[in-house]
């Protein structure tokens, strides 16, 4: 019993004391420009429907920046798990792709921002489809390729990582004995490699949600943005309006641990087994 309390109270410990200290210190600053009432940040958080000036509800700006991460996230994802199968299965791909692939990992999201504007301006998903009117345009016109483009290398890399090691660590004597048993080429990669790296693809997956996050950022900052948790951060910042930057980061990263919490969990649900193995 007792090791149970402290197991649910240890984690909130730190919390507690800075928002105490957050408490403590904003009357004796006495500043809304430097640090913000606990109130006034509260307020915010409790009425997310609210309009914030001109810049939207923290509620509207939260489902766009959710829009966001998914298509961003989910593209990245799917090219990520294909070329880390690609790679780890075959070796002439992986010395072929190998090399360009590790050039771009180490570039920063905010060092592709001059050349993305430069390809893509104000472009959005609307414009690529041909949509110009209706009741999707507004949505659709909001989801501007520099941004995805961002939020796609932001899934992208920690995915092709996690998948590439995962096809590597499947040990060769069980594809070997499944090609002696007859298992065919498709077989093999569909029912031995892909399961068996499946534990590795997923550990990808829920790095690179995380990560994500906080390319979104970095993407809502970018020219043509009117809409997202970024742009609201941003726009607040300009405002002076402080109070609705650390709404913005406090909604950010919950967010962020609640994705990489329900990842844990399904981990432990439908992937337990490998902790098995291991």
């Amino acid at each position: 019993m007792k090791s149970s309390v402290l197991s649910f109270f240890l984690p909130a410990l730190v919390p507690a004391a800075v928002v105490g200290a957050w408490i403590y210190w904003a009357p004796v600053i006495d500043n809304e420009l430097l640090l913000p009432s606990p109130s006034s940040v509260a307020a915010i958080l409790v009425h997310p429907a609210e309009p914030l000036l001109a810049m939207g509800s923290v509620a509207v700006n939260m489902l766009m920046s959710f829009a966001r991460v998914a298509v961003g996230f989910t593209v990245g994802t799917i090219l990520g798990i294909v070329a880390g199968l690609v790679m780890g299965r075959f070796k002439l791909a992986d010395r072929i792709l190998g090399p360009f692939l590790e050039l771009f990992r180490p570039i920063p999201s905010l060092a592709w921002v001059p050349l993305l504007l430069a390809w893509f301006g104000m472009a959005s998903v609307a414009g690529l489809l041909g949509i110009d009117s209706g009741p999707v345009y507004p949505y659709l016109d909001n989801l501007k390729l520099s941004m995805l483009f961002i939020l796609i290398l932001g899934g992208f890399f920690p995915t092709f990582t996690g998948t590439y090691q995962g096809v590597r660590s499947v040990p060769r004597t069980l594809v070997e004995s499944s090609r002696v048993l007859g298992a065919s080429e498709s077989d093999i990669f569909f029912k031995v490699l892909l399961p068996g790296s499946a534990p590795g693809i997923f550990n990808g997956i829920r790095i690179g949600i995380t990560l994500d996050w906080c390319h979104l950022v970095a993407a809502e900052m970018l020219p043509g943005a009117s809409s997202g948790m970024g742009y609201l951060i941003f726009d607040a910042q300009m405002l002076g309006r402080m109070d609705i930057v650390i709404a913005g980061m406090i909604l950010i990263g919950a967010t962020g641990a609640l994705l990489d919490y329900g990842c844990r969990v399904f981990e432990r649900k439908k992937l337990g087994w490998s902790r098995e193995v291991r």
